[in-house]
């Protein structure tokens, strides 16, 4: 009974993934990243998601750990990078994501440069 209720938790976790970025507000869709193509940004962005994000998200964000999801995938490559930000600064209680707001700017955008960047 545990195990079915932990894989139905995970599966919720995993219907609900785009659903954060969908939570963005419409003109956050507009904003870019300062930092694309940098390749300065993206070394550190890869350091930055090992320190911040691989814990839960897993290393590489190939595959979340518990509930949360991977993020190497296509939702996030395309996704506009100002709603990537906006979750980043804000996270969600209700999705277990905390916020990031605590990081600089730069450093937030240096997250989505390695996020967005194909492997």
């Amino acid at each position: 009974m545990k195990m079915l209720y932990a894989c139905l938790v995970l599966a919720a976790a995993f219907a609900h993934a785009g659903s954060l970025l969908e939570e963005a507000p419409a003109r956050t869709g507009s904003f870019s990243n300062p930092l694309e193509g940098q390749e300065r940004a993206l070394r550190a962005g890869a350091k930055l998601f090992a320190r911040e994000c691989a814990s839960c998200h897993g290393n590489n964000a190939a595959g979340g750990v518990g509930t949360a999801p991977p993020l190497r995938h296509a939702g996030v490559y395309k996704a506009a990078p100002g709603k990537l930000f906006w979750v980043l600064r804000n996270g969600s209680l209700r999705h277990g994501m905390p916020s990031f707001a605590h990081l600089p700017e730069p450093q937030r955008w240096q997250i989505i440069t390695w996020l967005t960047t194909a492997p």
